[in-house]
């Protein structure tokens, strides 16, 4: 029996470095850099010496549901990364042009993944209980915090009937939701899914955590060229936020409503590296074993691969060794294949990393273009593979190849090809 193919027909995206597919795309076309200085918090105040991350600037809810009593209730209801997802989702909804009431809302389905789900909720509130006592606690703080709320909710908002559910693995938690939702439709167990990644935990004890674990740059006094994939002087990651989410479809069923496709998703794989809760495998094991599964999967050749969006978190220890995994799966290839880092302009969004580079990759697929790898201007001799340095590329692409690694040791990986090819 032949296997229902996958394809995407909505991107909405809310980042760093615009609100809405058009905007974020433009801007990393242009090789925007949304970091700046913190302004949700002031790291004065508790002494820390990271003072930069990438903001979703001038985000207000009531833009995206203007009736004020939908709005205020979201406020009451929602924590920032949920307002994120259900913003997102919308922008999604909309340029698909779904209307699940015209379909069976049995067939859709929601996987939205967050690495920490309502971390703003969480810290605020023990802080109010320790300073005030339990009975200041709100009716709602459980339902703001849970880490599966932008599913539930964007499901509720949308009558979507089938399975809900938030992967929550780490960096690969909203690529990981978009794997299983084309597993999901492979398998005929749905038609359509409202799937992606979000995260917004830019707070005093996210920022401060990472910080004492030695992940985020310190390169306070140029904000805009901290996180630098690749160079051999990068000193860490910048802490992003925002969602993208996009709609999944069967093929027919997209057609037969005359969708537009972005591009069309044929293989996936992943894997743990089960050596380090935060370090990648010295060897690259893990990522390299997640690549072939999705090659096979795809049944396609390492030579078919034109374009990968990388993982490229400006770490010392990812960027050498996802070079080192893509050099043992490509071997020569890898040398001919173009790579970007999306979160060299929008930090790393954590759970919503893995879909903003999926939807980079399907929008560099429609449109035979690639976004650079920004900041790239002392290369790592051991990171000597082409990441499309500081300027866009237009180029022709069939097939092309995201990763997204994770804490805990997860890898990632889907492939898409052009659409209508």
């Amino acid at each position: 029996m032949n296997q229902r193919r996958v394809v995407i027909t909505g991107i909405g995206m809310v980042t760093p470095v615009g609100i809405g597919r058009e905007d974020c795309w433009k801007a990393l076309l242009e090789g925007r850099s949304g970091v700046n200085y913190i302004s949700q918090f002031n790291p004065d105040d508790i002494g820390l010496d990271v003072r930069i991350a990438a903001e979703v600037k001038d985000f207000n809810i009531a833009d995206f549901y203007p009736d004020r009593r939908k709005w205020g209730s979201m406020l009451k209801e929602m924590d920032r990364v949920t307002l994120f997802a259900m913003a997102a989702s919308k922008l999604a909804m909309e340029d698909a042009k779904l209307d699940i009431r015209q379909t069976n809302s049995e067939r859709v389905g929601t996987f939205i993944g967050t690495g920490v789900g309502g971390l703003i909720t969480t810290t605020a509130d023990y802080i109010r209980l320790m300073e005030q006592g339990p009975k200041k606690l709100g009716l709602r703080t459980v339902i703001r915090l849970m880490p599966n709320a932008p599913s539930g909710q964007v499901a509720i908002e949308y009558g979507a009937r089938g399975r809900a559910k938030s992967d929550s693995t780490a960096c690969a938690s909203g690529l990981d939701s978009l794997f299983d939702s084309f597993m999901y439709i492979r398998d005929n167990r749905a038609d359509v899914m409202i799937s992606g990644g979000c995260e917004a935990c830019i707070n005093s004890f996210t920022v401060a955590s990472f910080n004492n674990m030695m992940a985020l740059s310190k390169r306070n006094s140029d904000p805009q060229t901290a996180s630098r994939p690749f160079n051999i002087d990068r000193d860490g990651f910048v802490l992003g936020e925002g969602a993208v989410i996009m709609i999944v479809e069967e093929m027919e069923h997209a057609l037969r409503r005359g969708a537009h496709i972005y591009a069309e998703i044929v293989g996936g794989g992943a894997s743990c590296d089960a050596s380090h809760i935060v370090a990648p495998h010295e060897t690259g094991d893990g990522a390299s074993r997640a690549m072939r599964e999705a090659l096979r999967d795809a049944e396609l050749e390492t030579t078919d691969i034109d374009y990968v969006n990388v993982h490229g978190t400006s770490t010392p220890l990812n960027d050498e060794r996802e070079t080192l995994a893509l050099k043992n799966v490509f071997g020569e290839h890898a040398y001919k294949m173009a790579m970007s880092s999306t979160k060299s302009m929008v930090g790393h969004l954590l759970g919503g990393a893995g879909a903003i580079g999926a939807a980079a990759t399907a929008l560099s697929l429609q449109e035979q273009i690639v976004h650079p790898t920004i900041n790239y201007i002392n290369p790592d001799p051991k990171c000597d593979l082409d990441y499309v340095p500081n300027a866009s590329r237009p180029m022709k692409l069939k097939h092309a190849m995201v990763e997204a690694l994770g804490f805990g040791g997860h890898n990632t990986v889907l492939i898409m090809k052009k659409a209508g090819v």
